[in-house]
């Protein structure tokens, strides 16, 4: 017996009667269609969040968008509904193309029989996922809690409903030193939070609502309330569903104490300054030397040299027993700023030295500038007195063109007294000139072996993909290069690109990067990848045309191309990068900015380049899950790229805390080692080798 269910269809189409041909056709097959008529995206916007659609019809050849911006446009309401594809006449080639922009199939018009029994295919798929994760998620999370009530958790545990908990066990109470429920119940989850933990509770809330919290993932916040202890906590996030409605579960697991051997905390104590209370001289160069042994595995080493301004003045204004003070704070501020890999000593007298891993020279700079702003800022106060003090930092890469550890030092050293000639309070890059002669034997090395990898083929693509907030990110990658050396292992971008950089050999890896991706995007790994180009390659004239003979000879959408180039070098040659970014809108490529958001508020740039996608600079990661302050400039970045139809992505995520915070902030998507590590593509390129010119 044919049972008849009603099933609510959007048809996207312009043209009406192809509405009631879809519902005559659903008719005839049994089922009790309720069809929308979609002639518009912003109509298909407000179908999907007014109604619980169940399949969408898309007439691919009489609707305004595509079928890649149809499932993009769904994928943001009901990522799991179907959609299927029609047009006048169909091929396998074209079946195939419309299942790699996200169909589940494309039909002909005219065949009724086999639209028929696509539907009732998806219909039943879909109705199985549906029904069958309904029911798992209920039966478990019910026997879960079930489970933890009936063993008492020691975990301390609050049910929260938008935002306000209706739910506590004895083990909350008694960690939040409260009498009885009636004290709690009501109350609102952020009243239990610091100001600056409230974001990141906030975004873990809402992620776990939405389905994007891990699990097993932990959130670390501060309390409220200096009555607990320990002041920071590690929280758990679950979405429950119950007969009465669904909540959020948050648990806090009773902190692990382990006692450290007397011994052990002596030991720790003699390698430490005790003012600073970060490494004595001598073991910080002890660490930092055997550091620097091993590359790191993205990025690379830099040391800066941090020394207060005038801390003459100080002693004069505070005495010369409440120096120590200040140096305290001082030091107090710098380790806080400071990365989980990074590792900072007193050097000498008031110098603080760090030694940093990033991704690049610029990424240094940043963060030490962002330490200058807020030394300047903050109010070191002693006794009843305050003090204002500035400081400035002098940064170096660690490279082989210093050939021993005592010229790194000199040349990081040398950079702070340049920086401390300019005027003081700010940051200096130690940067070799031209002349010098070891940076030439340094770059004569490199050039020749890049050379030979071009012609050899020994480069090779690394992806990091790219992971939604709002909703799946469908294939996203960001794509990176590693070179092959001739014992076949993998040498990182930050070791062969500076000199690339200086001896003009970028755009030949340039266009080995693209046309090395838009292979990749071709095998069916990758609906969008982002590639970044150098500032020699935004000033060759050839580089558009090339490209449009690449994407034709692969017959690529070119919209699957998105090219980005760092803010502050679109900002400085503001009219070249408009003239190339016209001219990769015609060719259908899109186009973002990279690290942007450090000079803030600058959205004029966004109105003249108009680009499709802008990267939040990953150094902002490191503060904005503790500065409020930094959350309101994020958060008006987003703002400002939603009202431009802007794409935000966060660069350098690297734990559960930045990405909760995100999440409140309205950013669309995320990239860094907490999404995934970067994954070489170890296939050869299926093109020739690059001319080296």
């Amino acid at each position: 017996m044919n049972k008849r269910q009603f099933i609510s269809i959007a048809v996207l189409t312009e043209n009406q009667d192809d509405v009631e041909r879809v519902n005559s056709t659903l008719r005839d097959a049994g089922h009790v269609a309720h069809c929308h008529w979609i002639d518009s995206p912003g109509k298909f916007d407000e179908t999907l969040s007014a109604e619980r659609i169940d399949l969408i019809i898309l007439n691919s050849e009489g609707y305004p968008d595509a079928i890649r911006q149809v499932i993009k446009h769904k994928d943001a309401y009901q990522p799991e509904v179907p959609v299927i594809a029609v047009r006048k006449t169909v091929d396998e080639a074209g079946i195939q193309e419309a299942m790699q922009a996200g169909a589940c199939d494309l039909v002909s018009v005219g065949r009724k029989g086999r639209l028929q029994a696509v539907v009732a295919r998806e219909l039943r798929a879909f109705r199985v996922e549906r029904a069958l994760n309904s029911t798992l998620n209920s039966a478990t999370e019910y026997r879960r809690q079930l489970n933890n009530y009936m063993q008492g958790s020691t975990s301390a545990i609050a049910n929260v409903q938008e935002g306000i908990i209706t739910e506590v066990n004895k083990a909350w109470l008694k960690l939040f030193k409260s009498a009885n429920k009636n004290e709690v119940v009501g109350l609102t989850i952020m009243d239990y939070f610091a100001a600056e933990s409230q974001a990141a509770v906030k975004g873990a809330i809402i992620a776990t609502e939405k389905g994007k919290w891990q699990a097993g993932e932990k959130l670390v916040a501060k309390s409220s309330l200096g009555r607990t202890e320990p002041d920071t906590l590690e929280l758990g996030f679950q979405f429950v569903e119950f007969d009465d409605g669904s909540y959020v579960q948050i648990r806090i697991a009773p902190p692990e104490k382990k006692p450290e051997e007397p011994t052990k905390l002596v030991h720790e104590a003699l390698q430490r300054d005790p003012t600073t209370l970060l490494y004595h001289r001598a073991q910080f160069l002890e660490r930092i030397q055997k550091r620097l042994k091993n590359s790191p595995k993205s990025g690379l080493h830099l040391l800066a040299y941090i020394k207060p301004d005038d801390f003459s003045e100080v002693r004069s204004d505070v005495g010369i027993l409440n120096t120590e003070e200040v140096l305290a704070q001082f030091a107090e501020e710098v380790r806080k700023r400071l990365h989980p890999r990074d590792v900072a000593g007193r050097f000498e007298g008031t110098v603080i030295m760090t030694l940093l891993e990033r991704g690049n020279e610029r990424d240094a700079v940043v963060w030490a500038q962002q330490l200058c702003d807020h030394i300047e800022k903050y109010e070191f106060k002693v006794d009843d007195q305050s003090v204002i003090l500035t400081c400035t930092v002098g940064v170096c890469a660690v490279s082989g063109v210093y050939s021993s550890f005592e010229q790194l030092i000199s040349a990081v050293a040398n950079a702070h007294d340049q920086g401390k000639q300019s005027g003081g309070n700010s940051v200096y890059l130690s940067e070799s000139t031209d002349e010098s002669t070891r940076l030439r034997k340094y770059d004569a090395i490199w050039v020749k072996r890049i050379k030979a990898a071009l012609m050899e083929n020994r480069f090779r693509l690394a992806q990091l993909p790219i992971a939604g907030l709002r909703s799946e990110s469908a294939g996203m990658y960001d794509m990176l290069v590693r070179m092959i050396d001739e014992q076949g292992s993998a040498i990182l971008p930050s070791e062969f690109l500076p000199a690339a950089e200086r001896n003009n050999l970028m755009q030949n890896i340039d266009r080995w990067i693209i046309a090395a991706s838009m292979n990749y995007c071709n095998d069916g790994a990758a609906t969008q990848v982002f590639v970044r180009l150098s500032k020699h390659s935004m000033q060759d004239s050839s580089l558009i045309p090339w490209m449009a003979k690449e994407l034709e000879k692969r017959q690529m959408d070119p919209g699957r191309l998105c090219l980005q180039v760092p803010e502050r070098e679109a900002a400085k040659h503001i009219k070249q990068t408009k003239k190339v970014v016209d001219e990769l809108r015609k060719l259908g490529v899109r186009f973002a900015l990279e690290h942007y958001g450090i000079d803030k508020d600058r959205f004029q740039i966004l109105d003249i380049l108009k680009p499709n996608y802008i990267k939040i600079d990953g150094e902002l990661m490191h503060t904005l899950t503790t500065d409020t302050k930094m959350q309101d400039s994020v958060q008006k970045v987003a703002a400002a790229a939603d009202q431009r139809n802007i794409e935000t992505i966060a660069e350098r995520v690297e734990n559960a805390n930045a990405m909760a915070v995100l999440f409140q902030l309205g950013v669309h998507f995320m990239q860094g080692h907490y999404v995934h590590e970067p994954e070489v593509v170890l296939q050869e390129a299926e093109f020739g080798p690059a001319r080296t010119g």
